[in-house]
Formats: C-alpha cells, structure tokens, sequence
C-alpha cells in the first residue's frame, strides 16, 4: 500500500490549494480514505473522509463548508480542494486510509501573506 500526497505549497489568506493523494497497492474504490492534518504544536486532526460506496462526505466543523473532499476511482485519486484558506489551516496534510491504518508522507500548506 503507498499513498502519496501532492499539491501543497504557499497559498495567501483566502486563496484555494488542491491536494491529491495518489493511491496504489489496493483496490482503492473499495476504501474509504481521509485527509488529516498536524499544526506545529498539535495534535493530528481529521479533516475529511469520503466513502467507498456512494462517496459520502464528512468534514471536522473547522473546515464545513469551505474545503471539499472528492475521489476519482478511476484514477485511484482522492482529492482536497481547500478554498477560503485561513492562517489557521496551515498544517501538514496526511492521506489515511482507516482500513489497517495507512498514512501518506504528508504535504506541507502554509497559508500566509
């Protein structure tokens, strides 16, 4: 199983990042799969999962309403679309797979002006 996670970098207040999370080594439309995060100082948090069957969705209330949680089965790819981004969302950005529990490496996000 390897996850491997893309798309992060320095983004200013209120402008949007996509995260992808590329999977391989499992069936991957059969997983759910989620995002996490871990602030300087703190703990790692859920951010996000998103299902195997029907892709339904659940967001932490940190992020409702302005990051969406997406996968393309097709491309054995889970995606984070964060818009509306806040200094507060800087963080490194974990892929996780709850089955067996397997994480990705991690993209840094750095929201700052």
């Amino acid at each position: 199983v390897q996850l491997v996670e893309s798309g992060g970098g320095l983004v200013q207040p209120g402008g949007s990042l996509r995260l992808s999370c590329a999977a391989s080594g499992f069936t991957f439309s059969w997983y759910t799969m989620s995002w996490y995060r871990q602030a300087p100082g703190k703990e790692r948090e859920f951010v996000a999962n998103i299902t195997s069957v029907g892709g339904s969705t659940n967001y932490a209330d940190s992020v409702k309403g302005r990051f969406t949680i997406y996968r393309v089965n097709a491309k054995n790819t889970v995606y984070l679309q964060m818009n509306s981004l806040k200094p507060e969302d800087t963080a490194v950005y974990y892929c996780y797979r709850p089955v067996s529990a397997y994480w990705g490496q991690g993209t840094q996000v750095t929201v700052s002006s």
